[in-house]
Parts: structure tokens; C-alpha cells; sequence
């Protein structure tokens, strides 16, 4: 079924890192915000690599990543989607990044997973580079499908965030 993206971009002018997911999940866009599915382990590694509490509330998660001068976005804007799964993605339309680019600080992305990383490079790698001077950077997906990813090495691999927001 096609879908589009349901809600907007998290950012401001000071975000300097661009975390992209590949394109929200069926509980996410039933919810209207980001990584709302208990199972995505999304805001836990973040707040683990952060050494910060895991934001509960869609107010307490907006402040967490305009507080860290983190934005999160995805790749695509719109797709045919069956449920959740980024293997059921096709007809994707990726996303227009140039205006978060230009409202920001963004010097680097990251791709959460195969599936944005995909998007990025196919679609938005020359945008990306010319904006930030920075390849994109895949990390692995924080997704419950990504199970041989324990919440400990989800939390080392994402640690390389870390050194962008110094």
C-alpha cells in the first residue's frame, strides 16, 4: 500500500548530526512520531550513548535531541509498503533534505540501518556530501528485526556519535 511520510523532520538550527531512519513504522505513523514502537530500541541506545535518561513522552524525546543537537528524519517520503518491513519497501521517493541542510548545522548523517543507508546512497549521496563535506555513515538498525544486535553492541556501534556532538 503506498504511503506517505506522516510527520515531520526533528531539528533546529544547532543540530550538527542527521540520524536517518528508512521510513516509519506502521505503529510509528498510527502514533505520529518517531521509533514509537516499545520494541525498536531506538531512544534506548541513543540515551545509553548520550548517558542520559530515555526520554517517555514525545516532548521529553524532541527536547533529548534538540538538547544533544541531534535532527532525525528518514530517507524516503514516501513509499509501497507492506506493514513495517524495510524488505517490503519499493517505489520509494526519497525525502528532500535541502531545506533541513540549509536551516541547520548538520556535519554529518547517519543512516539507521541497511534499508536508509540503501536510500541515501541511491538517492540522496550527493546532497548529503554537499552539504556536510561528509559521506553518509551506516550504523546498525535499532529495529526489533535486527535481533542479532544486542542493545549492548547496538550501544558500542553507535557510540561513534559521540565524537560529532563534541
Amino acid at each position: 500500500m503506498s504511503q506517505t511520510h506522516p510527520f515531520k523532520p526533528i531539528f533546529d538550527k544547532n543540530s550538527k548530526i542527521l540520524i536517518l531512519g528508512s521510513f516509519p513504522s506502521v505503529i510509528s505513523r498510527k502514533f505520529g512520531f518517531y521509533y514509537t514502537n516499545l520494541q525498536n530500541r531506538f531512544w534506548r541506545v541513543l540515551a545509553r550513548v548520550l548517558n542520559a535518561d530515555v526520554p517517555e513522552s514525545t516532548d521529553e524525546k524532541i527536547k533529548f535531541l534538540l538538547s544533544h543537537h541531534i535532527a532525525i528524519y528518514d530517507a524516503a517520503i514516501s513509499c509501497e509498503i507492506e506493514g513495517s518491513s524495510d524488505s517490503k519497501m519499493s517505489k520509494i521517493v526519497p525525502v528532500n533534505l535541502k531545506p533541513l541542510f540549509k536551516e541547520s548545522n548538520i556535519t554529518q548523517v547517519y543512516a539507521n540501518g541497511g534499508k536508509a543507508y540503501e536510500i541515501c546512497k541511491k538517492y540522496l549521496e550527493c546532497e548529503i556530501i554537499k552539504a556536510t563535506k561528509n559521506e553518509v555513515i551506516k550504523l546498525p538498525s535499532t529495529s526489533p528485526a535486527n535481533a542479532k544486535f544486542s542493545i549492548e553492541k547496538l550501544v558500542n556501534e553507535w557510540s561513534v556519535i559521540v565524537r560529532e556532538l563534541e
